[in-house]
């Protein structure tokens, strides 16, 4: 069984959880998730905690079992503070604009790439961060990585889209020419 699977899942007074067959469902001040239990694990409710066991053991489920609670932790946590994450445009001309619920990305393309948020997911721009925002952590980090693969950054100039204080490798280039050596 998951050591992370073991541990109860704490809820404060401002969320409620309930359990209807094998779906889940948080509420809290920002909103609210639902999740369907897999087959072959047992979830409890309890007043201020969220217990999360296996009923049989089989190859892989222990990993289900972890995943579960993982992903269970991570509603309880979206519910109550949401989650976000922020990207970074570096380049010249590179810019982002909001229109509407969607994203304009002008990233050196010969046209703007458009990307459309998805429900539950919020575009923030200032100046060169894109901040991307909403409830459930999964759906944050595809819509961050899919705008991040539209221009990931490069590695000699490091120009393009990163998420914020990521570290990209650079390498050196082409050697200048020797003056006036033949070839």
């Amino acid at each position: 069984m998951s050591k992370i699977g073991k541990k109860p899942i704490s809820i404060q007074e401002d969320i409620s959880v309930t359990l209807k067959g094998r779906e889940v469902m948080v509420a809290g001040p920002k909103g609210n998730l639902s999740f369907l239990v897999p087959h072959g694990i047992e979830v409890k409710v309890l007043e201020d905690k969220i217990l999360v066991s296996g009923k049989e053991e089989k190859s892989g489920q222990g990993a289900l079992f972890g995943l579960v609670r993982a992903q269970l932790a991570n509603m309880v946590e979206g519910v109550r503070n949401g989650f976000e994450k922020k990207l970074e445009l570096l380049g010249v001309g590179y810019r982002a604009v909001l229109s509407g619920n969607d994203l304009l990305l002008s990233v050196g393309f010969s046209h703007p790439v458009k990307v459309e948020a998805s429900e539950g997911i919020k575009f923030a721009v200032s100046e060169n961060i894109i901040t991307i925002s909403g409830l459930d952590k999964r759906q944050v980090g595809d819509t961050a990585a899919k705008i991040r693969a539209i221009r990931p950054p490069e590695p000699y100039k490091g120009k393009g889209i990163r998420y914020l204080g990521e570290k990209v490798r650079r390498k050196a280039g082409k050697a200048a020419k020797a003056v006036g050596t033949k070839q």
